[in-house]
């Protein structure tokens, strides 16, 4: 068994399908196959159901794929640990983020990265906080950048930088003339809220407890998986929404968008790392730009 089986066997379960998993390798169609066909051959055990064009895991698969990928994760460690040596020259990256970091804060630090970095060759993927927490766990994030809070003991949690959260509606929404909202008022409006798991979403929970007010009272027009749709949603009319203020300036600018007082605390962002993996100098020096706003 080689790491190189190792990798196409994850890629396969991961994609369920060989030809992506093939071109997502750089590899053959027939060499991705012959990989699997060999493991499978080795040591008599089908890892994979083919099912018309599609394939998915078999039992034996899916208990095989969590030690593969454990396999390399180590394999990976080990590299890091080698490239380390050369300094900021060379090595890699991988960062992970929820969506108001990711979209909003985060690629002004990142160009500052690769500028005083070029060796470093950077990857960034964007999802929900707790998407990004178990990248971060599982170890396909070697850093994680999240807005509000997570509970997760296996991770060290620092914050960077803070995020100012505002309530707002619509041009033509009955609040829009109004200069505040009191917290009696929020039920009385529709909402738009990011889909659970969202740091956004979790803030304005917690919010809504201190205010003493029951989330499942609300009434909620619609969960969106995206700021942007959550923006645009609610400069449509489709009710009121608390988010980032980095999310709607624009909008707010052109009055699209009307923001209303709240009593909203300001929220963190945070970096998320796995306490027991190595600390590489390609991830001090990203926590050293990220902490200074690049």
């Amino acid at each position: 068994m080689t790491l190189e089986q190792l990798r196409i066997f994850v890629a396969v379960a991961e994609l369920e399908h060989m030809t992506r998993a093939a071109q997502s390798l750089n590899l053959t169609q027939s060499a991705t196959s012959a990989a699997i066909a060999a493991l499978e051959a080795r040591y008599a055990t089908k890892l994979f159901d083919r099912i018309g064009r599609r394939i998915e895991l078999t039992d034996a698969g899916r208990l095989f794929v969590v030690e593969a990928r454990a396999v390399l994760a180590r394999a990976a460690a080990a590299e890091t640990v080698l490239a380390d040596l050369a300094g900021l020259s060379r090595g890699s990256l991988t960062l992970a983020a929820s969506q108001t970091v990711g979209n909003y804060w985060l690629p002004p630090v990142i160009h500052r990265y690769q500028s005083l970095h070029p060796g470093i060759k950077l990857s960034f993927r964007i999802g929900n906080t707790e998407q990004v927490a178990a990248w971060v766990i599982e170890g396909t994030a070697d850093l994680g950048l999240i807005e509000g809070h997570i509970d997760e003991p296996t991770l060290a949690i620092q914050p960077i930088a803070d995020d100012e959260l505002v309530l707002v509606v619509g041009a033509q929404h009955p609040w829009a003339k109004r200069r505040s909202v009191a917290p009696r008022d929020l039920k009385t409006t529709r909402w738009v809220l990011r889909e659970r798991g969202s740091g956004t979403r979790a803030v304005f929970e917690t919010a809504l407890a201190k205010f003493g007010v029951a989330a499942a009272d609300l009434d909620v027009a619609l969960e969106l998986p995206s700021n942007e749709a959550v923006r645009s949603a609610v400069a449509a009319g489709a009710g009121a929404a608390v988010i980032s203020k980095l999310v709607v300036t624009a909008l707010l600018k052109t009055g699209a968008l009307v923001a209303l007082n709240l009593p909203l605390e300001k929220r963190h962002f945070s970096i998320l790392r796995h306490k027991e993996r190595y600390v590489t100098q390609a991830e001090r020096e990203f926590y050293r730009l990220a902490a200074n706003g690049a």
